[in-house]
């Protein structure tokens, strides 16, 4: 008889190898990319409860510092720089939201595209 022992702990390392390779960073990037989109929808959201918090112009660190509490309570860390730029993004966004939704002021005029 024919011991295959050999064959199947090289099948089994081959196994292991691929997985290594291809599939752990494939489902790190994966997990990455669902955790960008989830930050950038809580940072909608509170961007847009600050807009509506803090009315007016000369409240920007008030409307940021609140961005950045709430993002914190949800258990969100991101570095400083990506973090002003989802800000920047949402902020960029909020007048074609808020005309979409209804919300947006009838003398407000929305940012052109």
């Amino acid at each position: 008889m024919i011991d295959l022992t050999p064959i199947a702990k090289a099948l089994l390392g081959l196994v292991a190898a691929l997985i290594t390779v291809f599939i752990i960073p494939w489902l790190k990037r994966k997990a990455s990319a669902e955790q960008l989109a989830q930050i950038k929808t809580w940072v909608e959201i509170a961007v847009t409860a600050a807009e509506q918090l803090y009315k007016g112009s000369g409240c920007g660190s008030k409307k940021k510092r609140y961005v950045l509490d709430f993002l914190q309570s949800k258990g969100f860390t991101i570095d400083t720089d990506s973090l002003d730029k989802l800000i920047e993004a949402a902020v960029f966004n909020l007048p074609q939201y808020l005309t979409a939704a209804g919300i947006a002021d009838e003398t407000e005029q929305p940012a052109e595209p």
